[in-house]
């Protein structure tokens, strides 16, 4: 399924915005969205959410026989997926540009800076060596993959255990988790992507761009960079020309956003460690905000139990007794009414004629007499029925 293009007034009202140094959700132009760094219950396993952009990253290991030119260093091996759980227009079991430009730039940020010291991986040189796996999966899709991507791998990385080994000869024996501890990699530096967009042929950039930003952009400059502001790799996308200047701006900015990305995901790693030595909750389920439905809650009122029988005595002898009988109806409520025991009802016909069926002899006739003038009507009762209904009362 391919993605749906914008409209040219879509397009317009982009373009005049970034003109105007505007956003679609109000931030500044070298502004990043919000960033959030979830660890799992499992090491080397973290979700980043860049604004609605979310990343799953998952490493792991197995011991596999090293490359022949390299017979003493470990094997570092990334993947990016992008599923269309992220976003419609991308298409499963297919590898796109994107798919293919993404995995290029993330080896290269960090498997070519060289961030980890994968000599630390050898077990046994020329035969078994640590292969360590970066898996990343786009969960959602909102822009910015690239940087996303990366912080995610970067803090998988750091947060990540490799279990301990013991060489006896030729056996090598791998311990549990619960045999003995596991062994965090060995990381010089934490390289982080930063992307800048240009737009009507670099005449303005933002950083961070959202997805709607990315499909009116011109070109693309992707800055992969540490802390110490040692550039790891830099990549220009979209065919336009950039001046030295703007290089330059560009790397300045990178490095105030790095140093702080990466205080962020120092003090992440902090806090997970700090939360699994001490035996408290962690994991993606701790981390979901909480929302419970609150309007059917009440709070309990304390009820005194011991005395029950002697307050409801007390209750009744102190009730007065009605002196008089209600004669009529009692209203409880607008429309509504009770009748009862010493209340008369008054909703039918009489008590002596509901219980007394009538019969033939005692059916009062009625008999309509109209006078000359047709001006009144009257009716007449039978008398003799009048007289065979007194006596039934009497008995």
């Amino acid at each position: 399924m391919r993605d749906i293009p914008l409209s040219n007034c879509e397009r317009r009202f982009l373009l005049k915005a970034i003109e105007e140094k505007k956003r679609l959700d109000g931030r500044q132009t070298y502004d990043y969205r919000n960033i959030k760094i979830t660890f799992g219950t499992d090491y080397g396993c973290c979700i980043v959410e860049l604004g609605r952009t979310r990343v799953l990253c998952q490493v792991s290991c197995e011991l596999v026989p090293p490359k022949d030119s390299r017979p003493t260093e470990g094997i570092m091996f990334f993947n990016l997926e992008l599923s269309p759980m992220a976003s419609p227009a991308f298409e499963p079991n297919r590898q796109s540009e994107l798919l293919v430009m993404l995995n290029r730039q993330l080896e290269r940020c960090l498997r070519n800076s060289k961030c980890i010291d994968t000599e630390s991986l050898c077990v046994v040189s020329g035969e078994k060596v640590w292969q360590i796996r970066v898996d990343v999966h786009v969960l959602n899709h909102d822009g910015n993959l690239m940087d996303a991507a990366s912080i995610a791998a970067i803090s998988a990385l750091s947060h990540f255990r490799r279990p301990d080994v013991a060489i006896q000869g030729r056996d090598i024996t791998v311990f549990s988790p619960e045999e003995r501890d596991p062994i965090p990699l060995s990381i010089y530096h934490m390289p982080i992507c930063v992307s800048f967009a240009f737009f009507l042929q670099g005449s303005y950039l933002l950083v961070d761009p959202c997805e709607r930003e990315e499909r009116v952009k011109d070109g693309l400059l992707v800055i992969a960079m540490n802390k110490h502001r040692e550039i790891c790799s830099i990549q220009s996308s979209g065919g336009i020309m950039l001046l030295k200047d703007q290089v330059l701006r560009c790397s300045k900015i990178a490095s105030v956003k790095v140093s702080e990305i990466t205080e962020l995901i120092n003090k992440a790693l902090e806090n997970d460690r700090k939360i699994r030595k001490e035996g408290g909750k962690f994991g993606f389920a701790e981390s979901m905000p909480k929302e419970r439905i609150t309007t059917l809650k009440r709070d309990e009122a304390p009820v005194e139990m011991t005395d029950v029988k002697e307050t409801a005595n007390e209750i009744v002898n102190r009730t007065e007794t009605p002196t008089e009988a209600v004669s009529s109806p009692v209203l409880v409520a607008m429309g509504t009414a009770q009748v009862g025991e010493g209340i008369v009802n008054s909703w039918g016909l009489d008590e002596d004629e509901e219980d007394e069926p009538q019969t033939e002899d005692t059916k009062t006739d009625e008999v309509l007499v109209i006078s000359d003038s047709e001006e009144e009507e009257v009716v007449i009762l039978n008398e003799e029925a009048q007289k065979s209904t007194k006596p039934s009362k009497q008995k």
